[in-house]
């Protein structure tokens, strides 16, 4: 299967978004059609056979165009002068009805042909796009609101026109070019305001392209050149100056400083960079000037995975937008039929033709169905956007529709709520020891070592003088030893400190309690039998980590860990975080087993990991959450990438979720609730034409601001 995407010209409504999606899924060897009203694009799921001329060509039949993606240029909002023209022609007309409550509408009220002569470029005029939408939509098959808008408004010109026609001495007139006339204006107005609402909501990836510098600048045959960051390859050294943007991902050569890595992670403080560690495309270098290979450019760069995980997850349907499509599918034939039912019954019933047409007028026009489209695809793309600024890349919209359910929270151990690698964490020295002459000792044993508990010994004396070692050698399963200061020391396992002679003694019961917490551990001693400290290891939890499990349990979700570990070490670490229930000992492949034993005692499931053995448990989960910090492997198992590696991201996202979806249940409630209660209403005949185009506008725009509310969310 291919992905496809194109965008889209011509959709005004929910009505158009179903019409374009049936059209596209009747092509042959299209799998799935996802229309997005808010970002006027489709995403086509088909065979990769499936030829593009064939897509754009049903579009077009359908009454709309369609081009790939690559060509449409970012439209700039329809301008402001048609709608304060159309204003200022239809001002005079309303002029009379709005002074009459105080008795000067006679004296405003304009002759019926100087009325004529001012709606008319209004109706025909600015109302041309109507029409030209409408049949274009009609030639399709369907019926989107720009139908209603153009049968509202010609229904209500027309009767004015006949009356005006047709009246003869003594005959009262009664003319609605204003009804018609504001009914455009309004509607105008409520997509010139949604176009600009809308505009906004597309900012976080607009401000995450925005991170890629157009040129770059490299070293070459010795020289520093200036090149196009389109042109840069894996593999080019790049000259980083202070305040400037990294063009690519890559390693740092030369040079040590710090990075600001905000706008992509989330995380405030600047990041220390020494030669050997990665950098990302987009960061801003700080104080100093570094030499960076590239390693990944163009589109692997995790800049550019960052911008198409947020396309992709805006341009997904949650199930719960299907049913506004479905409604909307059937909606506007359904209001053509009641605006038929309204006027035949005023007629019928009344004898009178002009509030017949009035009334039918007025359904027509508030039933437009622009709010139900942008409901849920506007909410979508706010707290998404939203959530990258955060640090959070939310992968597609059932990942955010699950992630808002969200009752267990799963967590593997290490790396996730760990550091990941082994530090130390106890030294008991023997009596007559101090702490300091242990690190000097020990570090001078391991200070050749890659061995990841002597890297944990080295980064604890940072600061320490350390003395030369000679004749160090290790010893395989057992430890190290060497001679310091004219001393032979050996450093390590409980069976080493045994074929010395030395004995624990002081230190037994430091022994014990380290074994309980299932540390790992490390002995110091002579050769000739003398104990001179116990050293203790073990992975450090994030300093966010407490706090992460606490916001969790306070939005009243229940955390697990399932890890590898031993039960001691597990229980040690879920103690200290505050972790409802531990499953340890539990081996890399079982882990998803785990988490569908999780899922079947009910709620909905959340796993967070970092590894490739995290991967068919994130998977497995309802909602996965893969560290940043990891591999990618887990990255592309999970639904939601949390970029900085952080646990207290996962309440984030979770929070943020939740605030999503109560904007989108919030704009589905008032789309609906517009029509429901503005239909009836209009019917019966208390809601005149100008007053639906307001309502109508005001739905759509209310719609939008209200998701646009989202963008002020913090993390708690």
């Amino acid at each position: 299967m291919a992905e496809i995407d194109l965008g889209i010209e011509g959709m005004t409504c929910a009505a158009c978004v179903t019409r374009v999606e049936k059209v596209l899924k009747r092509v042959p060897g299209v799998a799935a059609a996802e229309v997005n009203l808010a970002t006027n694009r489709a995403r086509v799921h088909a065979d990769a056979e499936v030829k593009l001329e064939a897509l754009t060509e049903a579009v077009s039949r359908a009454g709309y165009t369609a081009v790939p993606v690559a060509q449409v240029k970012h439209a700039r909002p329809d301008p402001l002068w048609p709608v304060l023209v159309a204003a200022l022609l239809t001002l005079p007309l309303v002029l009379p009805m709005l002074a009459d409550p105080f008795g000067y509408g006679h004296v405003l009220m304009l002759p019926p042909w100087v009325q004529f002569l001012l709606a008319l470029p209004v109706q025909f005029g600015f109302g041309a796009r109507f029409y030209v939408a409408a049949w274009k939509s009609l030639r399709g098959g369907s019926a989107s609101m720009d139908v209603l808008v153009a049968l509202g408004t010609t229904a209500a010109f027309a009767l004015s026109t006949g009356e005006m026609i047709v009246a003869w001495p003594g005959y009262t007139m009664e003319l609605y070019f204003e009804g018609a006339s504001v009914v455009i204006t309004l509607v105008m107005l409520g997509r010139f305001l949604e176009h600009r609402a809308r505009a906004r909501t597309t900012a976080a990836i607009e401000a995450l392209a925005a991170l890629r510098p157009e040129t770059a600048r490299i070293m070459r045959d010795g020289t520093e050149q200036e090149v196009p960051t389109a042109s840069l390859r894996a593999g080019d050294v790049l000259v980083i100056r202070p305040g400037e943007r990294i063009a690519a991902d890559g390693v740092v050569e030369d040079g040590t400083g710090s990075v600001d890595e905000s706008l992509l992670t989330g995380e405030s403080l600047p990041v220390a960079k020494a030669p050997g560690e990665r950098v990302t495309g987009g960061a801003i270098n700080g104080e100093a000037r570094l030499l960076v290979r590239a390693t990944s450019v163009g589109a692997e760069s995790v800049l550019a995975r960052m911008i198409r995980l947020v396309e992709d997850a805006q341009a997904t349907k949650p199930p719960i937008q299907r049913l506004a499509d479905r409604v909307s599918a059937v909606f506007v034939p359904v209001v053509v039929a009641i605006a038929l039912a309204t006027f035949l019954g005023w007629w019928l019933i009344g004898g009178d033709l002009v509030p017949a047409v009035i009334h039918a007028v007025a359904v027509l026009v508030i039933a437009c169905p622009c709010a139900m489209g942008l409901a849920t695809p506007t909410a979508i793309m706010v707290g998404t956007g939203v959530a990258a600024r955060r640090g959070i890349l939310i992968r597609d919209a059932a990942a955010l529709e699950g992630a808002h359910a969200v009752t267990t929270v799963a967590f593997d151990k290490t790396g996730t709520l760990t550091e990941g690698h082994p530090r130390l964490l106890a030294l008991h020295p023997a009596p007559g020891v101090s702490e300091e002459e242990v690190l000097r000792l020990a570090v001078a044993l391991q200070s050749g070592s890659e061995h990841p508990l002597a890297r944990a010994v080295i980064e604890a004396a940072h600061g320490v003088a350390i003395p030369a070692a000679d004749a160090v050698r290790a010893l395989p399963g057992r430890g190290v030893e060497g001679v310091v200061e004219g001393r032979r020391l050996v450093l390590g396992s409980r069976r080493l400190l045994d074929e010395t002679g030395a004995t624990p003694g002081d230190l037994a019961e430091a022994e014990a309690a380290l074994s309980a917490e299932g540390r790992s551990l490390a002995w110091l001693a002579t050769a000739d039998g003398e104990t001179l400290a116990l050293l203790g290891f073990g992975d450090a939890v994030k300093p966010t980590a407490a706090a992460a499990i606490a916001r969790l349990k306070a939005l009243g979700i229940r955390t697990v860990l399932i890890s590898g570990d031993t039960k001691a070490a597990a229980r040690t670490a879920a103690l200290a975080l505050g972790i409802d229930d531990v499953q340890a000992e539990v081996l890399p492949a079982d882990k998803a087993a785990h988490v569908a034993a999780l899922r079947a005692e009910g709620g909905v499931v959340a796993m967070v990991g970092d590894g490739v053995n995290d991967a068919p448990a994130l998977a497995a989960a309802d909602v996965g959450f893969a560290m940043g910090t990891g591999t990618d492997v887990a990255m592309h198992a999970a639904g939601i990438t949390l970029m900085r590696g952080d646990p207290a991201l996962v309440a984030d996202a979770i929070d943020l979720s939740r605030r999503t979806w109560a904007k989108l249940r919030q704009g589905l409630f008032w789309a609906f609730a517009y029509n429901v209660l503005g239909i009836p209403v209009a019917a019966a005949g208390f809601l005149d034409p100008m007053l639906a185009g307001g309502a109508m506008a005001l739905s759509s725009v209310s719609v939008v601001l209200n998701a646009l509310s989202l963008r002020r969310w913090k993390p708690q």
